[in-house]
Protein backbone atom coordinates (compact mmCIF):
# COMPACT_ATOMS: atom_id res chain seq x y z
CA UNK A 1 0.00 0.00 0.00
CA UNK A 2 2.10 2.97 -1.14
CA UNK A 3 1.21 6.44 -2.46
CA UNK A 4 3.93 8.53 -3.60
CA UNK A 5 2.40 11.93 -3.81
CA UNK A 6 5.36 13.75 -1.86
CA UNK A 7 2.75 15.84 0.97
CA UNK A 8 -0.36 14.61 -0.44
CA UNK A 9 0.55 10.89 0.71
CA UNK A 10 -0.82 9.75 4.07
CA UNK A 11 1.29 9.38 7.41
CA UNK A 12 1.25 5.93 9.13
CA UNK A 13 -1.17 6.88 11.32
CA UNK A 14 -3.15 7.49 8.47
CA UNK A 15 -2.54 4.16 6.61
CA UNK A 16 -3.67 2.38 10.11
CA UNK A 17 -6.77 4.45 10.24
CA UNK A 18 -7.58 3.63 6.43
CA UNK A 19 -7.18 -0.29 7.00
CA UNK A 20 -9.30 -0.23 9.93
CA UNK A 21 -11.96 1.37 7.95
CA UNK A 22 -12.04 -0.74 5.11
CA UNK A 23 -11.75 -3.55 7.10
CA UNK A 24 -9.74 -5.13 4.53
CA UNK A 25 -11.62 -5.04 1.85
CA UNK A 26 -12.04 -2.60 -1.27
CA UNK A 27 -14.26 0.10 -0.45
CA UNK A 28 -16.20 0.18 -4.15
CA UNK A 29 -19.53 -1.38 -2.91
CA UNK A 30 -19.87 -2.80 -6.15
CA UNK A 31 -16.34 -4.90 -5.96
CA UNK A 32 -15.63 -5.72 -2.12
CA UNK A 33 -12.43 -7.67 -2.96
CA UNK A 34 -10.46 -9.10 -0.50
CA UNK A 35 -6.95 -7.02 -0.06
CA UNK A 36 -5.34 -9.87 1.93
CA UNK A 37 -4.78 -12.48 -0.91
CA UNK A 38 -2.80 -16.01 -0.37
CA UNK A 39 -1.81 -18.09 -3.26
CA UNK A 40 -0.21 -21.26 -1.59
CA UNK A 41 2.74 -19.99 0.40
CA UNK A 42 2.72 -16.44 -1.37
CA UNK A 43 0.81 -13.98 1.32
CA UNK A 44 0.92 -10.47 0.45
CA UNK A 45 -2.10 -7.28 -0.07
CA UNK A 46 -2.87 -5.25 -3.06
CA UNK A 47 -4.49 -2.63 -1.28
CA UNK A 48 -4.06 0.85 -2.56
CA UNK A 49 -4.52 4.82 -1.18
CA UNK A 50 -6.89 6.75 -3.37
CA UNK A 51 -6.92 10.04 -3.66
CA UNK A 52 -10.99 11.09 -2.97
CA UNK A 53 -10.17 14.93 -4.27
CA UNK A 54 -7.30 14.50 -6.74
CA UNK A 55 -3.42 14.52 -5.32
CA UNK A 56 -2.94 16.42 -8.76
CA UNK A 57 -4.38 19.72 -10.00
CA UNK A 58 -6.07 18.90 -13.35
CA UNK A 59 -8.87 16.82 -14.51
CA UNK A 60 -12.71 16.70 -12.72
CA UNK A 61 -12.12 15.53 -8.89
CA UNK A 62 -9.26 18.30 -8.81
CA UNK A 63 -9.29 21.20 -6.31
CA UNK A 64 -6.43 23.98 -6.33
CA UNK A 65 -7.83 25.51 -2.85
CA UNK A 66 -6.24 22.25 -1.03
CA UNK A 67 -2.96 22.28 0.32
CA UNK A 68 -0.54 18.97 0.04
CA UNK A 69 -1.48 18.08 3.28
CA UNK A 70 -4.97 18.49 2.83
CA UNK A 71 -4.94 15.72 0.53
CA UNK A 72 -3.07 13.54 2.21
CA UNK A 73 -5.55 13.48 5.30
CA UNK A 74 -8.01 10.42 6.18
CA UNK A 75 -10.77 12.20 4.59
CA UNK A 76 -9.82 12.08 1.53
CA UNK A 77 -8.16 8.83 0.94
CA UNK A 78 -10.44 5.62 0.47
CA UNK A 79 -8.86 1.99 0.11
CA UNK A 80 -9.44 0.11 -3.18
CA UNK A 81 -7.85 -2.94 -5.16
CA UNK A 82 -5.81 -2.02 -8.15
CA UNK A 83 -8.30 -2.52 -11.14
CA UNK A 84 -10.71 -0.01 -9.53
CA UNK A 85 -7.92 2.24 -8.17
CA UNK A 86 -7.25 2.78 -11.69
CA UNK A 87 -10.74 3.34 -13.07
CA UNK A 88 -11.50 5.86 -10.63
CA UNK A 89 -8.16 7.72 -12.14
CA UNK A 90 -8.82 6.74 -15.85
CA UNK A 91 -12.37 7.83 -15.66
CA UNK A 92 -12.74 10.38 -13.33
CA UNK A 93 -15.88 12.25 -14.88
CA UNK A 94 -17.61 9.10 -14.28
CA UNK A 95 -16.45 8.69 -10.85
CA UNK A 96 -16.99 12.19 -8.93
CA UNK A 97 -16.31 13.05 -5.43
CA UNK A 98 -19.73 13.17 -4.39
CA UNK A 99 -19.96 8.89 -5.43
CA UNK A 100 -16.46 7.75 -3.71
CA UNK A 101 -16.98 9.54 -0.81
CA UNK A 102 -20.52 7.41 -0.84
CA UNK A 103 -18.71 4.58 -0.96
CA UNK A 104 -16.83 4.97 1.53
CA UNK A 105 -19.12 6.01 3.87
CA UNK A 106 -21.71 3.09 3.34
CA UNK A 107 -18.85 0.84 3.47
CA UNK A 108 -17.75 1.98 6.80
CA UNK A 109 -21.41 2.11 8.09
CA UNK A 110 -21.17 -2.01 6.84
CA UNK A 111 -18.00 -2.35 8.86
CA UNK A 112 -19.33 -0.51 12.04
CA UNK A 113 -22.43 -2.87 11.56
CA UNK A 114 -20.07 -5.92 11.48
CA UNK A 115 -18.73 -4.91 14.37
CA UNK A 116 -22.04 -4.25 16.12
CA UNK A 117 -20.47 -0.71 16.94
CA UNK A 118 -23.03 1.41 18.45
CA UNK A 119 -23.97 4.46 20.28
CA UNK A 120 -24.88 3.74 23.60
CA UNK A 121 -27.05 6.65 25.88
CA UNK A 122 -25.32 6.03 28.79
CA UNK A 123 -22.08 5.28 30.43
CA UNK A 124 -23.74 1.92 32.31
CA UNK A 125 -24.39 0.68 28.72
CA UNK A 126 -21.05 1.53 27.12
CA UNK A 127 -19.33 -0.23 30.17
CA UNK A 128 -21.28 -4.05 30.13
CA UNK A 129 -19.93 -3.81 26.46
CA UNK A 130 -16.45 -2.61 26.95
CA UNK A 131 -15.39 -4.76 30.37
CA UNK A 132 -16.59 -8.07 28.37
CA UNK A 133 -14.48 -6.96 25.60
CA UNK A 134 -11.46 -6.11 28.61
CA UNK A 135 -11.96 -9.14 30.46
CA UNK A 136 -11.31 -11.26 27.42
CA UNK A 137 -8.26 -9.77 26.72
CA UNK A 138 -6.73 -9.71 30.26
CA UNK A 139 -7.50 -13.47 30.76
CA UNK A 140 -5.72 -14.48 27.32
CA UNK A 141 -2.97 -12.09 28.42
CA UNK A 142 -2.71 -13.34 31.75
CA UNK A 143 -2.42 -17.10 30.71
CA UNK A 144 -0.10 -16.56 27.27
CA UNK A 145 1.49 -13.33 27.68
CA UNK A 146 4.81 -12.40 27.74
CA UNK A 147 4.60 -12.31 31.97
CA UNK A 148 3.42 -15.72 32.24
CA UNK A 149 5.32 -18.47 33.94
CA UNK A 150 5.61 -20.56 30.77
CA UNK A 151 7.19 -18.10 28.86
CA UNK A 152 9.81 -18.81 30.49
CA UNK A 153 10.12 -22.33 30.03
CA UNK A 154 11.89 -23.57 26.70
CA UNK A 155 10.19 -26.16 25.49
CA UNK A 156 6.73 -24.79 26.13
CA UNK A 157 4.16 -24.20 23.34
CA UNK A 158 2.78 -20.59 25.11
CA UNK A 159 4.94 -18.30 23.47
CA UNK A 160 3.69 -19.39 19.72
CA UNK A 161 0.24 -19.86 21.09
CA UNK A 162 0.40 -16.23 23.14
CA UNK A 163 1.38 -14.98 19.11
CA UNK A 164 -1.65 -16.71 17.57
CA UNK A 165 -4.15 -15.26 20.43
CA UNK A 166 -2.69 -11.96 19.69
CA UNK A 167 -3.39 -11.87 16.17
CA UNK A 168 -6.48 -14.00 16.09
CA UNK A 169 -8.34 -12.64 19.47
CA UNK A 170 -6.44 -9.41 21.22
CA UNK A 171 -5.65 -7.34 17.77
CA UNK A 172 -9.35 -7.45 16.84
CA UNK A 173 -10.49 -6.73 20.53
CA UNK A 174 -8.86 -3.61 20.62
CA UNK A 175 -9.84 -2.33 17.54
CA UNK A 176 -13.60 -3.07 18.57
CA UNK A 177 -12.14 -0.74 22.05
CA UNK A 178 -11.13 1.35 19.57
CA UNK A 179 -14.25 1.74 17.72
CA UNK A 180 -16.31 1.85 20.58
CA UNK A 181 -14.57 4.52 22.16
CA UNK A 182 -14.66 6.47 19.04
CA UNK A 183 -18.35 6.38 18.65
CA UNK A 184 -18.89 6.86 22.04
CA UNK A 185 -16.68 9.78 22.83
CA UNK A 186 -19.24 12.29 24.05
CA UNK A 187 -19.94 9.73 27.09
CA UNK A 188 -16.29 10.23 28.41
CA UNK A 189 -15.77 12.54 31.03
CA UNK A 190 -12.90 14.93 31.00
CA UNK A 191 -10.84 12.75 32.90
CA UNK A 192 -11.17 10.20 30.56
CA UNK A 193 -9.80 11.78 27.16
CA UNK A 194 -6.03 11.37 27.99
CA UNK A 195 -6.52 7.63 28.95
CA UNK A 196 -8.03 7.36 25.84
CA UNK A 197 -5.55 8.91 23.71
CA UNK A 198 -3.16 6.82 25.26
CA UNK A 199 -5.17 3.60 24.69
CA UNK A 200 -5.57 4.41 21.10
CA UNK A 201 -1.78 4.92 20.96
CA UNK A 202 -1.29 1.66 22.98
CA UNK A 203 -3.58 -0.05 20.19
CA UNK A 204 -1.18 1.54 16.97
CA UNK A 205 1.65 0.71 18.77
CA UNK A 206 0.73 -2.51 19.22
CA UNK A 207 -0.65 -3.47 16.07
CA UNK A 208 2.80 -2.70 14.36
CA UNK A 209 4.88 -4.63 16.42
CA UNK A 210 2.56 -8.02 15.78
CA UNK A 211 1.58 -7.46 12.33
CA UNK A 212 4.44 -5.53 10.85
CA UNK A 213 7.21 -7.41 13.43
CA UNK A 214 8.16 -3.66 14.43
CA UNK A 215 11.17 -3.78 16.80
CA UNK A 216 9.50 -0.31 18.62
CA UNK A 217 9.21 0.94 22.07
CA UNK A 218 5.42 0.36 21.96
CA UNK A 219 3.40 2.38 24.58
CA UNK A 220 2.10 0.45 27.32
CA UNK A 221 -1.67 -0.48 28.02
CA UNK A 222 -2.84 2.38 30.51
CA UNK A 223 -4.26 0.43 33.19
CA UNK A 224 -6.89 3.20 34.06
CA UNK A 225 -8.17 1.74 30.87
CA UNK A 226 -9.95 -0.62 32.78
CA UNK A 227 -11.90 1.55 34.72
CA UNK A 228 -13.15 3.78 31.47
CA UNK A 229 -16.83 4.34 31.81
CA UNK A 230 -16.82 3.00 34.92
Amino acid sequence: MSCSRGAASPDTFTQKKLFADSGGYCQNPGCNKNLFIEIGDSKFQIAEMAHIISAGDKGPRSETSLTANEKGDFNNLILLCPTCHTIIDKAEEQYPIELINEWKNSHSKKIEALFNIKIFTSRENAREVVISILNENKYIFTKYGPMSDEQFNPESETPKRWLSKVRQHILPNNRKLYNIINQNYHLLNSNEIEIVEAFKQHVLDFEERHLENADIDAAQFPKEFSNIFS
